[in-house]
């Protein structure tokens, strides 16, 4: 069910707030996402098969040891395949690898937030 219109504008107001009063905490959030390399997920899922073949055996052999082992190779490896690795979440925090020159894109912005500033102004102007 779509928002009213007055619950949309309620919305974008707190979302123009938010940007205004909390910038940091913006940029934590809306930072770049770091995704997990191709590496990782087939070593983790390669991990995670070995895993269930280990609790399958202690299974069958009647050993907790080798179950809990097992489990735990399955989790390490489940971990391992979803986690970013470290190299890249530290590039992405300190900025590395984000163009700074003269080739570096302007930041755009997108309709609402247009909309926004048109609102700010707009809003600016009637006191």
């Amino acid at each position: 069910m779509p928002l009213s219109e007055h619950e949309q504008r309620l919305l974008d107001e707190m979302e123009r707030s938010l940007y205004q009063n909390d910038a940091d905490f913006v940029a934590k959030v809306g930072g770049a996402r770091v995704r997990p390399t191709y590496r990782a997920v087939v070593l983790g899922i390669l991990l995670a098969v070995v895993g269930v073949g280990v609790l399958l055996t202690g299974v069958f052999i009647q050993a907790i040891v080798v179950g809990i082992l097992g489990f735990a190779l399955m989790l390490a490896g489940v971990l391992l395949a979803i986690t970013p690795s470290r190299t890249k979440a530290s590039r992405a925090k300190s900025g590395a690898g984000v163009a700074d020159g003269p080739r570096a894109r302007p930041v755009q912005s997108g309709f609402m937030d247009r909309l926004g500033e048109r609102w700010d102004k707009r809003q600016q102007g009637d006191r």
